[in-house]
C-alpha cells in the first residue's frame, strides 16, 4: 500500500465535530487547548457547541476545521503510536495548510494564526454581495474556462476549483458568476448552482488578503516539509520552503487543482488516499476523479482505530 494523506477544506465544519476525539485521546485534547490559547479565544467552545452561523464564519472555520483534523493526526500518531510514513501530503485550498503542518513545515501554533487571519483577510477582500461562487456541474474543465473568458473577457469570473471531473466552481464578481452560469447551461451543464458562500474564494479579488498573507508569512518559522506537499496551484509537490510560501501566496487567488493534484498523486503510485478531519468530501471527489483508489475518512475514535489498523498491516 502506497498512502497519501489528505486534509479537507471550508464546508467541511460542523457543530461538535472533534469532540470525541477530545474526550477519547490526550494529545487531541492538547490541540484543541493550543489553538485556544494561539488565538486567544474560545475556539473549542465555539466548535463543540456553536452556534452554528459564528462557526461557519471564514475566519472561525478555518482554524476550527484544521484544528480537528491535526487532533485526529496527533491521536492517530502519539495515542495510537502509529508510525506514518504518506508518499504524499495534500489537502484542499485551507486542507494545503493543515497538509503543511502534518508534513513539519509550519507549527500547528504558527498555521492556526495564519488560517484564523487569512479567514478575516479572505472576507474582508470584498464588500458583501460583491463577490460571488457557483458550482458548475456536467462539463470539462478546458469548457470551463471557455465559458469564464466569454463571459468575462477581463477576468471578473474564473474556475476556482477544479474538484473532479465534472464538477468545477466559478469565483469573482457576482454579476459575471451569474452571466457564466448561464452560459454554461446554454453549453450543455447539468447544473449550475450558487454557492452560499461568504467571498469569491480562489479569484482575482482574493489579492489583497494574498498580499497582506505574504507579510504574516515572514513572521512565521519555516522547514521544508519531511514529506512532499502536493500543492493546489500546480498539483506537482512542493519540496522546499520558499517554494511552499510562493505557492501559498498563489493559492489565494488561484484554482485549486484538487482533480489534477489527486491524479498526479495515482500516477505516482499512490493507491490509498486517507481523509482526516471533519466529513469525507475529500473521500467523494477522490472516488471521480480515478476508478480503482481506496479512500478512507477518519474523524472520530472508531474510524482513526479501523485506519490504524490498516496502517500497521493488521486489517
Amino acid at each position: 500500500m502506497k498512502y497519501a494523506l489528505c486534509f479537507p477544506g471550508q464546508g467541511a465544519q460542523q457543530v461538535g465535530m472533534g469532540r470525541e476525539l477530545f474526550d477519547a485521546f490526550p494529545s487531541a485534547k492538547s490541540v484543541f487547548e493550543e489553538a485556544d490559547d494561539a488565538l486567544s479565544s474560545h475556539l473549542t467552545e465555539l466548535i463543540f457547541n456553536g452556534p452554528e452561523g459564528e462557526l461557519t464564519l471564514t475566519a472561525n472555520a478555518q482554524p476550527a476545521i484544521m484544528t480537528v483534523s491535526i487532533a485526529a493526526l496527533r491521536a492517530l500518531q502519539d495515542d495510537m503510536g502509529v508510525p506514518l510514513a504518506p508518499a504524499f501530503t495534500a489537502g484542499h485550498s485551507l486542507g494545503e495548510y493543515t497538509a503543511l503542518v502534518a508534513a513539519g513545515t509550519l507549527s500547528f501554533r504558527d498555521a492556526v494564526r495564519l488560517v484564523n487571519k487569512r479567514g478575516q483577510w479572505m472576507q474582508e477582500a470584498t464588500p458583501e454581495g460583491v463577490g460571488a461562487m457557483a458550482a458548475i456541474l456536467g462539463l470539462g474543465a478546458d469548457d470551463i474556462r471557455a465559458i469564464c473568458a466569454e463571459a468575462a473577457p477581463n477576468g471578473e469570473c474564473q474556475a476556482a476549483n477544479f474538484n473532479s471531473p465534472g464538477q468545477v466552481v466559478i469565483s469573482g464578481v457576482a454579476e459575471f458568476v451569474d452571466k457564466a452560469s448561464t452560459l454554461a447551461k446554454t453549453k450543455g451543464a447539468r447544473k449550475a448552482v450558487r454557492l452560499n458562500v461568504s467571498a469569491p474564494f480562489h479569484s482575482r479579488l482574493m489579492i489583497p488578503a494574498a498580499e497582506k498573507l505574504k507579510s504574516e508569512f515572514e513572521k512565521c518559522e519555516w522547514a521544508d516539509p519531511k514529506w512532499p506537499v502536493v500543492a493546489n496551484v500546480s498539483a506537482k509537490p512542493v519540496t522546499a520552503a520558499d517554494a511552499i510560501r510562493a505557492s501559498l501566496y498563489e493559492q489565494t487567488f488561484s484554482p485549486v487543482l484538487w482533480e489534477d493534484s489527486v491524479v498526479y498523486m495515482a500516477d505516482n503510485g499512490v493507491d490509498t488516499f486517507l481523509e482526516l478531519g471533519p466529513g469525507e468530501v475529500l473521500c467523494g471527489l477522490i472516488k471521480r476523479c480515478r476508478k480503482g483508489l481506496t479512500q478512507k475518512a477518519a474523524g472520530i475514535p472508531d474510524t482513526l482505530e479501523t485506519l490504524a489498523k490498516l496502517l500497521r498491516g493488521e486489517a
